[in-house]
């Protein structure tokens, strides 16, 4: 292998190393406090934190973010696949629960975009 490629690869396991050390500790305090708080949640929240206190600039774990969501669609295959199991609620209550993912989609896609506009307001200044 070439020097570059070995060195991309190293970085590539060390941040996907950080972004599992940070998942990891988010589930460890979840525990510990005993929240009803996804680890993950937890985590995701740490890392918001060190990006906000400039601890931790996100370009540095680009790389590794990057590929968990290149890959995403993977970690949907268990809980789609689990759905076998449950046809005859899909049968009957398949309406409800598509009704629901939908309006909670379009709800948080609706915050999201509030709460980005606000703050791109926030922090513009105000054009006369």
């Amino acid at each position: 292998m070439h020097v570059s490629t070995l060195k991309k690869l190293a970085r590539l396991v060390a941040e996907l190393a950080v972004l599992l050390g940070i998942y990891l500790l988010g589930c460890a305090i979840g525990a510990w406090i005993a929240w009803p708080i996804p680890g993950g949640v937890i985590g995701m929240a740490f890392l918001l934190l060190a990006f906000a206190f400039g601890w931790v600039k996100p370009a540095t774990l680009q790389m590794g973010a990057g590929l968990l969501m290149a890959e995403m669609l993977l970690f949907f295959i268990p809980a789609l696949m689990s759905l076998l199991d449950y046809g005859g609620l899909m049968r009957t209550d398949g309406w409800r629960i598509l009704l629901v993912i939908g309006m909670s989609t379009l709800m948080v896609m609706l915050v999201t975009a509030f709460t980005v506009e606000a703050v791109v307001r926030l922090r513009r200044p105000h054009e006369a």
